[in-house]
């Protein structure tokens, strides 16, 4: 493959905020240009003026620099194929779409909306297999086809509307070579003559995509599985304008599915059931919605890159956990699947949880003093770092370490009704014993890890008593429900005196 220069493009339209589906795609174009020694090219396709939200764009740059996939030509940085924008490219497009009329593989449509309406009621009451524009009903239009030829030199000089359609050849096989599924074979019969050209002056994607991939020289086109049923209209088009011998070869990746298999996964399906869908935190503009992002979430972009690979690719051994670097070694297309992937909340919470312990706790450290900040609380750096090293193991994502370890910073203000319940019957015996042991370990000397766990087990032998019944009452006083790492590691931790202090505390609030 590298005798071949390797060219490929991302290019979604800023219509909304970045699937995750759509940074996977971003995410196996740069891995598969980088792979290879080639280009990737960032390409924003807002011709669809009517469906363009303000803010999109800057959130999908900022989307795909946050998960580290670079391009070597955008809107940003420039390149020698652009402008990169197809709102700044849209005087390249007319002449492509009348080149095709003149070569009678498109045509002149004047159809008003109402027309279109009643053609497509009445082939719905007839029962027809297919309720579209195409070759069993353009004839009965009011196109160029149907239409005298001086009759459409006068709609034309008098201004009136049109589009440019595709004129759909009646009975051929179309063939499209995908890199992933193989040769797909599509009866030209099954396609409608999709408008290239809107009255608006405008492109429509179809057109414009195929000419920008042309002009930008684009080797492949890797895209979602959504896009299959086009090929076959974008083939037609490379043919038609002359472009066959270097039109770009297609992959088309597989959908990503909702976490029980059943439909693709949705913008709405992450709130909805529970997690998100975009890598960033998304506001929509004008319904003022807030939808939660990976970033926000506390997920590592890392993390969230090597979640997302295994979603459609598989490297064919037991290795789960790979870098940038490494997934650019490994990755190639005949390893993509054809079939589906289920998105799993909780494996990405897995991989998540993967690299948060393999980061250093001095790092882990710096994210829960955020937190504290943001609390007005103030400790010092080795102590912060001495509770990341308790309780990091039992965090999958960022805010878990300040959930996991607040009680390291503050006392209990209430105690678990549940716990409390469990651990505090009967009340007198509990509380005698807790009190007793309040009392001994007042007058403790030594209060490191190996002191308060030959104090408790002495304690627990004269008590006659169980491990339990001691060890989870303490842990309701000092912090307030049962969780956090070993009572003796929390002791140690917060300190003689204040570890006490929680004790005497609880002892005055809870019943004798």
């Amino acid at each position: 493959m590298n005798d071949q220069k390797i060219r490929v493009r991302f290019a979604p339209s800023p219509t909304g905020p970045l699937h995750i589906g759509g940074v996977r795609t971003a995410l196996y174009n740069f891995l598969f240009a980088r792979r290879n020694g080639g280009k990737v090219i960032l390409r924003i396709e807002d011709t669809d003026q009517n469906r363009y939200v303000p803010g999109a764009e800057e959130y999908i740059i900022e989307s795909l620099k946050w998960c580290g996939i670079t391009f070597d030509e955008d809107v940003v940085k420039g390149g020698p194929y652009g402008p990169y924008r197809q709102s700044e490219r849209k005087h390249l497009y007319r002449e492509y779409a009348e080149q095709l009329v003149g070569s009678e593989h498109a045509y002149y449509a004047f159809d008003t909306p109402e027309e279109l309406d009643a053609m497509r009621e009445k082939l719905k009451n007839q029962e027809a297999n297919l309720s579209q524009y195409g070759s069993f009903t353009r004839l009965g239009m009011n196109n160029s086809l149907s239409l005298p030829q001086e009759e459409v030199s006068r709609r034309l000089t008098a201004g009136e509307p049109y589009v440019i359609r595709i004129r759909i050849p009646e009975k051929e096989e179309v063939y499209v070579n995908d890199l992933i599924r193989g040769e797909v074979v599509v009866q030209s019969s099954s396609l409608d003559d999709k408008v290239l050209f809107k009255s608006d002056g405008w492109p429509t994607y179809h057109l414009a995509n195929i000419v920008d991939d042309h002009l930008m020289e684009i080797s492949h086109v890797i895209r979602g599985e959504e896009w299959l049923p086009s090929a076959p209209l974008h083939v037609l088009l490379y043919r038609y304008l002359g472009w066959e011998d270097t039109m770009p070869q297609f992959a088309h990746l597989p959908l990503l599915l909702k976490p029980d298999g059943n439909g693709k996964l949705s913008k709405r399906d992450g709130d909805r059931l529970g997690f998100p869908v975009f890598p960033l935190q998304w506001s929509d503009p004008v319904s003022k919605e807030v939808f939660s992002g990976y970033r926000e979430s506390g997920y590592f972009p890392e993390a969230f890159v090597n979640m997302l690979a295994f979603l459609g690719w598989n490297p064919g051994t037991e290795q789960e956990l790979f870098s940038m670097d490494e997934l650019i070694g490994e990755f190639s297309l005949e390893k993509a699947g054809k079939h589906g992937s289920k998105f799993d909340p909780e494996k990405a919470r897995w991989y998540n949880h993967q690299y948060l312990v393999k980061k250093p706790n001095e790092v882990l450290a710096g994210l829960l003093k955020k937190e504290l900040e943001k609390r007005d609380l103030s400790f010092t750096d080795p102590y912060i770092i001495s509770v990341i090293h308790l309780i990091k193991e039992r965090a999958n994502l960022i805010p878990d370490l300040w959930n996991n370890a607040w009680f390291f910073f503050i006392p209990p203000s209430t105690y678990d009704a549940q716990v409390l319940q469990k651990v505090w019957n009967p009340g007198p015996v509990i509380f005698g014993l807790v009190k007793s042991f309040h009392e001994e370990a007042s007058i403790l000397n030594d209060w490191d890890h190996d002191a308060i766990h030959r104090f408790i087990q002495d304690f627990i032998l004269r008590k006659n008593t169980k491990m339990g019944q001691l060890m989870n009452p303490l842990r309701l006083l000092v912090v307030g429900s049962n969780q956090g790492p070993g009572v003796i590691d929390i002791a140690q931790l917060l300190g003689k005196k204040e570890f006490l202090k929680r004790i005497e505390t609880g002892l005055k609030k809870l019943p004798k």
